[in-house]
């Protein structure tokens, strides 16, 4: 077993991201959105508010182009995305979300804010809001997207 000393700060962080990401899924999926998988929530979380394209949203998942096509068709086919005309381009198209994926939003928020002051009441007010402070700060050099 590896300490938590030797444990990368990489790792670190993943272990509560999957922690949340798995209680996110079992709540949903309780709810009734039990249809896609991780991979497709992870495309669906970088679609914009009025839509992407679907290359941002392959080279945003750092996945191929062909890879996000077929997820996006799966999300398409279970009702959460639609594609439509880019305003600004008539030759291409926008991934935009469904209502089934907005509803599906709304819940996984929900778990989000629940997670979240688990972790505020674990760690108190001024160590989460340190760690928020020190994450967003990362996000500055390590989120080409940010």
């Amino acid at each position: 077993m590896v300490t938590e000393s030797e444990l990368n700060t990489g790792l670190l962080l993943f272990i509560p991201y999957r922690a949340l990401e798995n209680r996110i899924f079992a709540v949903l999926a309780e709810a009734g959105f039990d249809d896609f998988t991780p991979a497709q929530a992870r495309v669906l979380q970088r679609i914009g508010p009025n839509g992407t394209r679907l290359t941002e949203l392959a080279e945003q998942a750092q996945i191929t182009k062909q890879t996000a096509g077929f997820l996006v068709d799966q999300l398409e086919k279970a009702g959460y995305v639609k594609r439509v005309p880019d305003p600004t381009d008539k030759r291409a198209r926008l991934v935009c979300l469904a209502e089934k994926a907005w509803e599906s939003k709304e819940i996984a928020d929900g778990v989000v804010a629940e997670v979240e002051k688990e972790w505020e009441t674990h760690l108190g007010k001024r160590r989460m809001n340190q760690l928020r402070e020190a994450l967003t700060l990362l996000r500055e050099i390590t989120d080409p997207w940010a």
